[in-house]
């Protein structure tokens, strides 16, 4: 199992919930390094440009500023990065951005690719928002226009929605950036099988997600391709000493009232995502439907938990934290070495 998290792009990441955290260059750095030492290996940096936690007006950071400024602040922090195509036109300089960051950190930058879902953003932003199939049929050959770039001496590409001739891009990234997706309509399934090295899903059921695994694991075998990298989920943990104490910490944040800052991006996700389960405002206290997986507990029953998910295939969580550096600094001391121990106790014959 791969340990990342969320670098904190915004003020806070709980909905109904008045509690903020700084989020300077001297806080970001901190929590990354601190990261490190406690033997996390990703970090996954969202990219919006309105807070859909603190509500339109709360204060966002530009994900790929911010991972270019994580990436000379690590060593060994695999620095993933969120790009919704529809914000970066044209693509030429979005390859230029990944490739440079990419050959900055020695091959420590990802993408994590984002067909988007903020109607209400992109009008605030002027950005054309199309429907929803057509956002993941742009996106496909988004994706394939940087591959294009990243491979070719002199990158030509003409397609439906992404043309340019003759284009040098050098530095190459060698190897070319990891690509990461997600979705759970039929479209988006079938077009991250065709473009993405690696599949990432909301929060789940360990029984969601072996569904998930297994189909998209079908697909690519049957598209002829090679199997994904790495199957990742996106979770929100809560540890504690007891299961009591992580228990009504879990209910003091499960309340998201109609009025709250984050209701109303609620809203928009819901009517213009395609989604394979019902998500509830418990689930969106959260982003991400973090809370679904129950990765709430004692550091025992969270790494038993996390055991289970690893048993149908996951290999990549990425958490959050109410705290988003003292909770995971007891993520990393108290869960990780234990998930490490419980797995290798099974291995061992009785």
């Amino acid at each position: 199992m791969r340990f990342g998290y969320w670098t904190p792009t915004m003020d806070r990441w709980l909905r109904n919930v008045d509690e903020t955290f700084p989020i300077d260059l001297a806080a970001q750095q901190r929590i990354a390094r601190e990261a490190e030492r406690v033997g996390f290996d990703i970090t996954l940096i969202l990219e919006l440009n309105l807070s859909d936690i603190g509500g339109a007006d709360g204060p966002v950071l530009d994900a790929w500023t911010l991972a270019a400024a994580l990436g000379a602040s690590t060593e060994r922090l695999e620095i993933l990065a969120a790009i919704r195509p529809i914000y970066h036109q044209p693509v030429q300089l979005a390859a230029k951005q990944a490739a440079t960051q990419h050959v900055l950190t020695n091959g420590r930058f990802s993408v994590n690719v984002v067909s988007g879902w903020w109607a209400e953003e992109a009008r605030q932003y002027g950005v054309e928002f199309a429907a929803h199939d057509d956002r993941y049929a742009f996106t496909r050959e988004y994706v394939e226009a940087l591959k294009t770039l990243w491979r070719d001496d002199v990158a030509s590409f003409d397609g439906e929605f992404v043309q340019f001739e003759n284009v040098h891009l050098q530095p190459k990234p060698q190897p070319a950036p990891h690509i990461f997706a997600g979705g759970e309509s039929p479209a988006g399934r079938a077009s991250i099988t065709e473009y993405a090295d690696s599949y990432l899903t909301h929060g789940g059921t360990v029984e969601e997600l072996a569904e998930k695994i297994a189909d998209m694991r079908g697909r690519r075998e049957a598209a002829g391709l090679e199997p994904f990298t790495h199957f990742g989920m996106a979770a929100f943990a809560i540890v504690r000493d007891t299961e009591e104490e992580a228990l009504t910490e879990r209910d003091r944040i499960t309340n998201v009232a109609e009025g709250s800052p984050g209701f109303q991006s609620y809203q928009d996700f819901i009517s213009k995502s395609e989604l394979n389960v019902n998500v509830s405002l418990e689930d969106y206290s959260v982003s991400n439907r973090g809370l679904r997986p129950n990765f709430v507990g004692t550091p025992e029953q969270v790494a038993r938990r996390i055991l289970e998910f690893e048993r149908v295939g996951l290999d990549v969580l990425l958490l959050q934290f109410a705290d988003p550096e003292g909770d995971l600094v007891r993520f990393g001391e108290q869960v990780i070495p234990l998930v490490e121990e419980l797995r290798a106790a099974e291995q061992v014959p009785a």
